[in-house]
């Protein structure tokens, strides 16, 4: 898989590619008593990197070795975390065992490919490891069992900025990547990472998700409905075409959107995705609709001013706040059919318009207008 040629900015390494080289320096010096200061790998895109090592130190039968984190130009929790690998060599039958440090994650949670109880360190890294493991025994392998430890130091705290804890993955950060590179703002990867959440609320057999686009509305959303576990509630950032997608093809019986007033104006406007870049705020549609809800002239002249969501709703707020809620219907109803067109006929979308205390303002839903079996 090679990179896209639009992608701008400085590649950084995975998680997975820096514990890897912090392997391969541990090996080698353990082995050979060769310190090194760089590693050469192969990523699993074929592209060949030198990594820095950071430590080195060994004992008996066993080193250790770390790399710190080059994310690049991504804004990467994980960006100059220090990824150590203690690795040692026992008489057996060529096994290669993966054990959790300090600060990595263990799996507690189905749905994630990897068995309960696991490092959560993914397919990819571990292939990796495995060849730079056959690639410095060679035919040493045979006979000797190797034991992988990856720590990652303040692991666990970092942890808490992603969605680890609400995946299953308890006491750290994970080890993964698929093509050895941090590719600046990756989409992509945030798009696996919704994914990885419905698989886990499948996995669960949850019926019912709802999807907010950030930390705010997520827990506005959370106390809307607290009868629910925390891995209905998936946070999309913008790709709330991609999720109600998705969402339908896992067939789940009911998806609630609980979006603030910038981005249900985007969704009511059919736009895919909301990122700014894709599309300015729709304030014509929305002038449109308080126009159709009776706001008085001079009052839709003010409105016209605005250039921001937040203004048209505070704005409503104070001088037609008797028309609001007639307003707010408007706009979530047509978020919602555009939700509907985007998630296909088999699956409830329900959609909530929230203020900026979390507070609903409208709530539309539409049912599945076919029933299906959820698997």
């Amino acid at each position: 898989m090679k990179i896209p040629r639009h992608v701008k900015g400085r590649l950084g390494y995975t998680t997975g590619t820096c514990a890897a080289a912090a392997l391969k320096a541990a090996l080698v010096y353990l082995l050979q008593n060769q310190a090194c200061q760089k590693v050469k790998l192969t990523l699993p895109i074929e592209m060949e990197v030198e990594v820095p090592v950071f430590s080195l130190s060994k004992n008996g039968s066993s080193a250790v070795a770390s790399v710190i984190k080059d994310a690049g130009d991504d804004p990467d929790v994980t960006h100059r975390a220090e990824i150590q690998v203690r690795v040692e060599l026992k008489k057996g039958t060529g096994k290669i065992i993966f054990k959790a440090g300090s600060g990595v994650g263990v799996v507690t949670k189905p749905g994630l490919g990897l068995p309960l109880g696991e490092p959560a360190i993914t397919s990819v890294p571990r292939l990796m490891m495995k060849k730079v493991v056959e690639e410095v025994l060679g035919a040493r392998k045979i006979d000797q069992d190797v034991i992988i430890t990856i720590s990652i130091p303040g692991g666990e705290q970092l942890a808490q900025k992603t969605l680890n804890p609400r995946l299953g993955i308890k006491g750290g950060l994970s080890i993964l990547g698929t093509k050895g590179v941090v590719i600046p703002f990756s989409n992509a990867a945030y798009k696996a990472t919704i994914a990885k959440s419905l698989k886990v609320a499948k996995s669960l057999k949850l019926n019912e998700l709802v999807f907010s686009t950030g930390g705010r509305s997520e827990s506005f959303c959370q106390k809307l409905f607290p009868e629910l576990p925390e891995e209905a509630f998936v946070q999309i950032g913008d790709f709330v075409g991609f999720a109600l997608k998705l969402a339908a093809a896992y067939r789940f019986k009911r998806v609630t959107l609980g979006l603030m007033v910038g981005k249900m104006a985007k969704l009511a406007k059919g736009y895919t995705n909301t990122h700014a870049k894709h599309g300015e705020i729709p304030i014509e549609m929305m002038l449109k609709l308080a126009r159709e809800a009776g706001i008085l002239e001079e009052i839709l002249k003010e409105l016209a001013k605005g250039k921001t969501a937040r203004f048209f709703l505070e704005t409503l707020k104070e001088k037609a706040k008797e028309k609001l809620p007639l307003w707010a219907e408007k706009l979530t109803q047509k978020a919602a059919e555009e939700a509907r067109k985007m998630a296909g006929p088999n699956i409830s979308v329900r959609v909530i318009l929230l203020d900026f205390s979390g507070k609903p303002l409208a709530i539309v839903e539409n049912k599945a207008k076919y029933a299906c079996e959820s698997n």
